[in-house]
């Protein structure tokens, strides 16, 4: 079996595989094939790929590799060249896309979407979710302290005591308890929303203060994720936000549904009741944001306020989250890796049943199956 290793487009500096990630696949019996200058902005030369066993090819040589590695799916021309017996794996978030998926099922390709490994204990080791949410969340932070007028820890000076600032982080998943974490280091006096009640427990425990708006519908069934609210209850919820961002000076957005829009937490209104000098960092911003005046990919000042979006801030830290993303890949992959290195691809474990988007024609996944197809079957 050959994997091949795909180049990521301009803008993003990660790459799916760095050269000891690599070397696993050699080792295991898998020729793997790098796309010319793959990990450069990961600052991992070809020479570096070339040392622990891989080949460079060009990118029309990788795309006829048996398995396709990437972060970001192949272009939409470069995937109606490929045919029913490759498989390809990379992130992109079928549940909002789609446009491609019935393109792969036309195709007949096999494809594993990284963004849906399920959220059990089993599937932890392959979760790039979490991975690059931990990468997200500690930017954010570090992004919000550069950009902001203020000091985060308190200081006692020769010219008298300057307070911490304060920072509200609405979403306590992997990405916002990161950012409680790395807000919490710098010394800063943090709060911090979510409507899953569990996650109350993990904010105070890294020394936070949670805002609860009762009434949240928590369900069970979304596997750890948010779920959309009633509008009753999203009255409240942005009532209750708006007194606490008020007086914050930094704000930290998180929240996300997938397959949704993200909920809008910060009204323009509320931005405008903002001190000058704030900031808020929106992580959320490429599926519309949780502030009303976020720009995704753009910074700009309104009322004094400065609105940072940004969805990829784990591009910002190709080394590592390169790295966190490729051993999440190699776990991934070696379900379906056989003891001669070859494809097994075994329909009865249920985590590459529930990460693999389509196979032979048809979704495999059943909560992408539910939501893209509730009423038509899928051949």
């Amino acid at each position: 079996m050959t994997i091949g290793l795909l180049k990521e487009p301009e803008g993003e500096s990660r790459v799916a595989l760095l050269p000891e990630s690599v070397k696993t696949f050699i080792d295991l019996n898998v020729k793997v094939q790098v796309e010319k200058e793959a990990g450069k902005t990961a600052f991992s030369s070809d020479e570096n790929y070339l040392a622990v066993g891989a080949e460079l090819g060009t990118r029309a040589e990788i795309l006829q590799s048996d398995v396709i590695l990437s972060i970001h799916p192949p272009s939409s021309e470069e995937i109606d060249h490929l045919n029913e017996n490759q498989v390809l794996v990379c992130q992109f978030q079928p549940l909002s896309n789609k446009k491609l998926v019935d393109q792969l099922l036309g195709l007949k390709v096999t494809s594993f979407s990284m963004d849906n490994v399920p959220r059990t204990t089993r599937a932890q080791s392959m979760d790039v979710l979490s991975s690059m949410s931990t990468v997200a969340g500690y930017q954010a932070v570090l992004t919000a302290a550069n950009q902001s007028p203020r000091f985060f820890p308190m200081f006692m000076t020769a010219a008298g005591s300057i307070i911490p600032s304060k920072v509200l982080v609405l979403g306590a998943g992997v990405a916002g308890l990161q950012a409680i974490a790395t807000a919490r280091r710098l010394g800063a006096v943090v709060e911090a929303f979510d409507v899953r009640a569990a996650a109350e427990e993990e904010v105070k425990s890294l020394g936070a203060k949670f805002i609860k708006v009762e009434g949240a519908k928590d369900e069970a069934s979304a596997g750890g994720y948010a779920v959309e609210q009633s509008e009753a209850y999203q009255t409240k919820q942005q009532a209750l936000i708006q007194e606490h961002a008020k007086k914050a000076n930094i704000i930290i957005c998180t929240a996300q549904i997938p397959g949704r829009k993200a909920p809008l937490l910060i009204s323009k209104e509320t931005v405008e009741a903002m001190a000058p000098g704030s900031v808020i960092v929106d992580l959320a911003a490429s599926s519309g944001g949780n502030c009303e005046l976020t720009q995704d990919q753009k910074i700009f000042e309104k009322h004094g306020v400065k609105i940072i979006g940004n969805s990829n801030l784990p591009s910002s830290m190709p080394i590592d989250a390169s790295k966190m993303y490729g051993k999440n890949m190699v776990n991934f992959l070696k379900l379906m890796i056989t003891a001669e290195g070859g494809l097994n691809l075994n329909w009865e474990d249920d985590i590459l049943v529930n990460t693999c988007v389509t196979h032979q024609g048809e979704v495999m996944s059943a909560r992408v199956k539910s939501i893209l197809y509730p009423t038509e079957t899928v051949n």
